[in-house]
């Protein structure tokens, strides 16, 4: 977005509207404007007033300030909103976007056309990881909330969640510090967002202000407005001591879930700390709040004091400011983001909007345009008429010199078509014999690829006993046991079926005797339309049988080693083969009865264990384990089938059987060049 001069934030709250305007000077950013217009009713129990009580206060603010000639960003609640943030695989940058959409329709628990969707990247520039940070919101909903500050005349710039403009209004103003926790207590829900370096994490807890309210309802018998009075004040009141009494419960409530999201946080960032905790939101005017939250948390938690460069602000307002300080962080942030001074800049504005505003600011341009057309035409056709007259003379001049140069052209052409065709039987021979040795290499450049996708393994002893030392659940590593190939004359069919038929076509594990059951064949799940479609696509069906002891188990399988593998399908450079498909087909707690582990039995030579081993040793490809040394002579105890292949002192009970299904079609068609529209491929 483009820098502006001035703008104005709004967030539209439970209690009142709240809106910050800022203006670029020559010291920098500053507080132009302050407006807090309080509802007649609190909106959670105005019922079917709520749109009038907001129209009322848009329609007053208006009134105030015209705020239709100036940008507006406006705020939607976390609450009603969606975020997910999740870590890229390495790909080249011009294919991120596709791959956020991918991720959008795997995480959105709606479908696209029905929400409108943004996204933003964070990167540390000392670090290759990109994380994405994938933001949504039902498109009715953000339509409606539009659709309140149009009616009352004000063109709104941008919309965005109220919990990514307080992250903006912090980092803007640098009070992030380490790893910080900033909890913004509104009136019917509470934003965490834990911030640390340019990567953040949200969480949106239903508890809020009006929480403590109804606790007040019930044990005083009070109605809402009166007991949200009382709340307010607590401070002064004669009863303040049995006021925050009848409040205690809901203080514990707020701090087991602070306590429960600082746990998750730190579950998937273990070497993150929380060091200290920012209070945000009018709820924590509570006396006694801070105190209790500082206490339970163990954590350092300060309330802000301050907010943006207020010199030179009127006196009346820079009152009104601080009096709300707390509560006026979004619209800050909101205001912050118009101008093009925010960290994050993704937008909910639904795209037709944009498009609308686009196509009117460059009305201005079309006269300009339509007139220099004008010009341009009568210069063209003269210049057009003049050069027709030249022409003509210039080929009444050199006409035959031209005629002796096409002639002489000719016949070295002629000349041409004789060498060429010598030699015919020559080069077919020498296609013939590097025919002989077309393919040999598939095997191992494909088996290399697929294996590299693994995540490395241990390659020494030393290597094993620190694998050992970790908790088996927070292991990252997936073991292959057993893989099968099945060639296919024709994969279409195979690629046009859905997931759930797809992976039936999973191979089966090799019983003790090298014995494989026939997998299902056939086109079932395949469109009518998409059988047949196009010459055929020869090809390989891999089926790779794994287990991991990572806790995650398929959700642990699926970005690591299924997401490799479509990737490198996608950015592969072989032009002999092309991995088309990967999924995971079959995944279940390892048992002994399956297939793949089998049942206790004698001992006998034991089959080696596949896994990535070596990778780090610049092999990138499969290696085997040797297997143990043979049993002491003695009496014959049954093998157990769970010992763990790796670790014989450890047991596969509580680890994840998954088998991976990969499709590879060999000779694939080069890829077009840009611009050709080639088809976009068909998501998995």
């Amino acid at each position: 977005m483009p820098s502006l001069n001035s703008a104005w934030g709004i967030d539209v709250g439970n209690r009142a509207l709240k809106a910050v305007r800022l203006v670029r000077g020559p010291e920098g950013i500053k507080v132009a404007d302050v407006e807090v217009i309080e509802h007649e009713h609190i909106l959670s129990q105005a019922g079917d007033n709520r749109d009038s009580l907001i129209q009322s206060a848009l329609a007053n603010f208006v009134q105030a300030h015209g705020g239709s000639r100036r940008a507006i960003a406006v705020g939607v609640s976390g609450q009603s909103s969606f975020a997910r943030f999740i870590k890229l695989p390495p790909v080249e940058p011009k294919k991120i976007p596709e791959i956020v959409r991918f991720e959008a329709i795997q995480q959105i628990p709606f479908p696209l056309d029905d929400v409108e969707w943004s996204y933003q990247l964070f990167q540390n520039e000392q670090s290759p990881d990109v994380e994405v940070g994938i933001f949504a919101m039902r498109r009715e909903l953000v339509n409606r909330h539009i659709q309140y500050f149009t009616d009352a005349g004000m063109d709104v710039e941008l919309v965005q969640m109220n919990p990514l403009a307080v992250y903006n209004a912090m980092q803007h103003d640098r009070r992030i510090k380490g790893t910080t926790m900033i909890v913004d207590l509104g009136a019917e829900n509470t934003d965490l967002i834990i911030a640390e370096g340019e990567t953040i994490w949200l969480r949106s807890i239903p508890i809020g202000g009006n929480n403590f309210t109804e606790a007040l309802v019930k044990s005083f018998k009070l109605k809402f407005p009166k007991a949200e009075e009382l709340k307010r004040n607590a401070a002064t009141s004669k009863y303040g001591r049995q006021i925050l009494q009848a409040m205690r419960p809901v203080f514990a409530d707020l701090v087991a879930e602070i306590q429960r999201s600082i746990g998750f946080y730190a579950s998937i960032h273990r070497e993150s700390r929380i060091s200290r905790v920012l209070a945000l939101g009018g709820t924590f005017r509570l006396p006694g709040l801070q105190k209790y939250l500082q206490q339970n948390l163990q954590l350092d938690v300060a309330r802000l004091d301050r907010l943006g460069d207020t010199s030179g602000l009127d006196a009346k307002v820079a009152s009104v400011f601080n009096d709300n300080l707390l509560s006026c962080v979004s619209a800050y942030g909101l205001a912050l983001q118009a101008m093009g001074d925010a960290s994050i800049n993704s937008s909910l504005l639904p795209q037709k909007i944009r498009r609308e505003r686009m196509w009117r600011d460059k009305t201005k341009w079309f006269a300009a345009a339509a007139a220099l057309f004008v010009v341009g035409t009568g210069v063209a056709y003269g210049s057009f008429y003049y050069r027709h007259l030249q022409d003509d003379k210039d080929h009444a001049l050199n006409g035959p010199r031209i005629h002796d140069v096409l002639v002489r052209a000719q016949g070295l052409s002629d000349r041409w078509s004789s060498i060429a065709d010598a030699g015919g039987p020559d080069r077919a021979q020498i296609q013939m014999l590097n025919g002989l040795i077309a393919g040999r290499d598939v095997w191992n450049s494909l088996i290399r690829d697929i294996f590299a996708t693994l995540p490395p393994g241990p390659t020494t002893p030393q290597e094993v006993d620190a694998l050992a030392k970790i908790p088996r659940g927070d292991r990252k590593i997936i073991t292959v046991h057993d893989f099968s190939s099945r060639y296919v004359p024709d994969l279409g069919p195979i690629l046009a079926m859905k997931d759930s038929d797809f992976s039936l076509q999973v191979g089966t594990p090799a019983d003790a005797g090298g014995r494989r059951p026939m997998p299902v064949l056939g086109g079932a799940g395949a469109s009518p339309d998409q059988t047949g479609a196009g010459p055929p696509q020869r090809g390989y069906l891999i089926t790779l049988h794994c287990t991991t002891p990572n806790a995650l188990g398929e959700k642990y399988v699926t970005p690591t080693v299924v997401q490799a593998l479509r990737n490198l399908g996608e950015s592969s450079p072989s032009t002999t083969y092309r991995i088309a498909r990967a999924v995971v087909a079959l995944s279940h707690k390892v048992t002994a009865g399956s297939p793949l582990i089998g049942q206790p039995h004698t001992p006998r030579a034991p089959r080696a264990v596949i896994g990535n081993y070596g990778a780090a040793g610049g092999l990138g490809g499969p290696q085997f384990a040797p297997p143990p040394p043979p049993a002491p002579a003695g009496p014959v105890v049954p093998l157990d089938p769970l010992q763990d292949p790796l670790i014989p002192s450890e047991s596969m009970k509580n680890d994840t059987e998954v088998s991976v299904l990969v499709a590879v079609i060999l000779d694939p068609p080069p890829p077009q060049p840009a611009g050709q529209g080639a088809a976009a491929p068909t998501s998995p």
